[in-house]
């Protein structure tokens, strides 16, 4: 039984070696640091918290007449963008406060571990 010595030949490469050196060189290290999305990612989720504020104070039937300080007090009725505006800081207390929690809630169970 003679086998031919070429159709042993492991072949590694997919592209036979067809590809160019700049094309070998794409995916090599260009020391620069890749970008940063976070200011996007926040952006996104302020906008969809905005959203859900929208829809929150569109949905409500019952009034509310809201005081931050003596002197500076709305309706929820009369004044719509101000109470908009307190749903969407107080959502966005509420998910930082979460947030926050989770955060300190691993770190200390990082502690008690070890």
């Amino acid at each position: 039984m003679n086998v031919d010595d070429e159709a042993k030949k492991v072949i590694w490469s997919l592209q036979n070696n067809v590809r160019s050196e700049e094309e070998r060189n794409v995916f090599k290290p260009t020391g620069k640091k890749p970008k940063s999305n976070n200011w996007k990612y926040v952006t996104v989720v302020l906008i969809g918290l905005l959203a859900i504020s929208y829809v929150m104070v569109q949905f409500q039937k019952k009034e509310i007449y809201v005081c931050l300080m003596e002197g500076f007090c709305f309706h929820s009725k009369n004044d719509k963008t101000l109470y908009l505006f307190y749903v969407f800081i107080t959502n966005v207390i509420i998910i930082m406060s979460i947030y926050f929690a989770y955060i300190v809630g691993k770190k200390l169970s990082e502690k008690l571990q070890k």
